[in-house]
């Protein structure tokens, strides 16, 4: 991310009005929401993380309920396949590249260069903060709009909804490796306790270990099962599955 001048409170908002469709009637609640930790004056920093915790919700449930509709006849197993999809951190951080909101985020100098895993994260918090102040601006209906308006389009190209990852492996190890179990190793713990990033492996065998990370000890056992099924060549690649138009672009 790189270093931009700093907006005031007033040209922040126009900014997002264009890329939201909102007016910000409180624009100092925004730009504290687009202010990071690293960057803060007195409780800016605060602000930052309780918008992104309440973001988080609201997406949640914004995208469920967009699911439930979207797809009458699927089962609880298979929306939330596909809601992990739509709401993890991989997905956020291309929604905001999208909108140009890194752009708009107060950030210390020391973060601007991240890249990797804390990049992706960065992006996704920021965007979860700005949907929390459009919950909190103009009620649930502001954000909903917001929210089907780019991830509505995603969900449909998800299409057929994927096996859990854990499982999948599971029993491809069965054929592939003799019986052997998938071992699952957590290697780092990183973050405060409100918002962790797991950084865990999984063995299968004499294969080569595979590493994912997640918001939670269980969604980076995911992403590693994932992240092994692919570069085996079980699952195809998310390049693959969207030239092929069978699954959209992010993995169960």
């Amino acid at each position: 991310m790189a270093a931009t001048k700093r907006l005031t409170a007033d040209a922040l908002a126009e900014a997002l009005m264009q890329r939201t469709g909102h007016a910000f009637a409180d624009r100092q609640r925004l730009q504290r929401a687009l202010t990071h930790a690293s960057a803060r004056s007195s409780h800016a920093g605060v602000d930052y993380e309780r918008f992104e915790f309440l973001g988080d919700r609201v997406l949640g449930l914004v995208v469920a309920d967009m699911l439930l509709a979207a797809f009458p006849d699927a089962a609880e197993g298979e929306l939330s396949l596909r809601l992990n999809a739509l709401v993890n951190a991989e997905a956020l951080s291309e929604i905001a590249e999208e909108i140009g909101l890194p752009e708009l985020i107060r950030a210390g100098s020391d973060v601007r260069g991240l890249d990797g895993r804390k990049r992706v994260n960065l992006r996704a918090d920021a965007l979860e903060s700005l949907i929390a102040v459009l919950y909190l601006d103009g009620g649930l209906e502001a954000a909903r709009a917001f929210i089907h308006k780019y991830w509505q389009p995603r969900s449909q190209a998800i299409g057929a909804a994927r096996r859990d990852a854990k499982t999948e492996l599971q029993e491809w190890a069965h054929q592939a490796a003799a019986g052997a179990m998938p071992a699952y190793r957590i290697d780092s713990r990183e973050g405060p306790d409100h918002d962790p990033l797991f950084t865990v492996s999984v063995k299968v065998g004499a294969f080569a270990p595979a590493t994912g990370n997640g918001r939670s000890k269980r969604e980076a056992e995911q992403a590693a099962a994932a992240a092994l099924l692919m570069r085996e060549g079980v699952w195809i690649t998310a390049s693959a599955q969207k030239s092929d138009s069978i699954f959209g672009k992010h993995d169960a």
